[in-house]
């Protein structure tokens, strides 16, 4: 990570760190989104408590963010869902390894969108209707299609590619991708333990 953000300063100038900074700020305000105000909607408007849920699912959720890795907590994950908060293991051992490959708010979302987004910005190439669409709708197709594994540079490469954006900012974002993947993963397990709740 060190020799990356050494790389995108000397490449770029110090301003990039702000750039970054702000592009991190970013992210971590769309996952809060996500997390703390979407999630707990939703399950409010299905007549269960956000409290009681994210007591349950704290534990998945606390080791999403340290491992990064939503197949890797997979086994927390169905136990809490099980264990505290009340799912059936038939319905628990369909849903949550199904959720594993494929809710992924996190990872193939809010990171790919945003990013688009930054990227565009950093490299100056302007964005119109069609193209914040097209954004749209390869993040949402690529949340069902990315795998729980630890990083989201295919999504991200798939994003930018399909924008005709600079590839070459795939290597500026992997500067402080793991610092994002944290948060990423937390998101995604929060939510593969939300869908079957």
């Amino acid at each position: 990570t060190i020799g990356l953000l050494g790389n995108a300063v000397a490449q770029y100038g110090w301003q990039t760190l702000e750039q970054l900074s702000w592009y991190a700020f970013a992210v971590y305000l769309g996952l809060a989104i996500v997390l703390l105000v979407v999630y707990p909607a939703l399950l409010v408007l299905h007549g269960l408590s956000p409290a009681r849920f994210f007591a349950g699912a704290w534990p998945a959720i606390q080791l999403a963010f340290v491992s990064r890795s939503s197949i890797g907590t997979l086994p927390l994950t169905q136990s809490a869902v099980t264990d505290k908060l009340g799912v059936s293991r038939e319905y628990a051992s369909f849903a949550v390894p199904l959720g594993a490959t494929t809710k992924m708010d996190g990872c193939a979302a809010i990171y790919p969108a945003i990013s688009a987004i930054f990227v565009a910005q950093f490299y100056g190439v302007p964005l119109g209707i069609q193209e914040y669409v097209l954004i749209a709708f390869v993040s949402v197709i690529g949340s069902a299609a990315t795998a729980g594994l630890t990083g989201a540079t295919v999504m991200l490469t798939l994003t930018l590619s399909t924008l005709g954006l600079p590839l070459a900012g795939v290597g500026l974002l992997l500067a402080i991708d793991p610092i994002l993947d944290m948060g990423r993963t937390a998101v995604n397990v929060a939510g593969q333990a939300l869908v079957p709740t």
